[in-house]
């Protein structure tokens, strides 16, 4: 059974920075998963951060997260990891990764992932 860990959230300043990681176990094939960031607001509906392909040559992010937040990922420790800086207040939410072996050719964003974690608080105070 896959099972995914996050870990890295908290509370920081408006400007400032956080480093979330997420730890795949429960499948050697670490190298099948695409990996991919969510998150979720206080009354909001949960939405797509960003994904990082199985070799890590492709990424996207959602436009409110480009040129802040960076996606990568250790083959060596199945991990991958969100770097978000620049934080603002609006980006406080619960952060989620997932992870899905599925053939897809879709919008990267509209992938249905089949694990997820239990996701991580991220607060940005102004």
């Amino acid at each position: 059974q896959v099972q995914l860990a996050e870990s890295g959230g908290g509370l920081v300043q408006a400007g400032g920075s956080l480093r979330l990681s997420c730890v795949l176990s429960g499948d050697p094939f670490f190298s099948s998963y695409v990996m991919g960031w969510f998150r979720q607001a206080p009354g909001k509906e949960r939405e797509f951060v960003g994904s990082i392909s199985r070799n890590g040559d492709l990424k996207y992010y959602s436009e409110s997260v480009k040129g802040r937040f960076a996606i990568s990922r250790d083959s060596a420790n199945f991990a991958s990891a969100l770097q978000m800086n620049s934080l603002k207040p609006e980006d406080t939410a619960i952060y989620y990764c997932a992870a899905d072996s599925k053939t897809y050719y879709g919008t990267p964003a509209n992938r249905m992932f089949a694990y997820w974690g239990q996701g991580t608080q991220v607060t940005v105070s102004s």
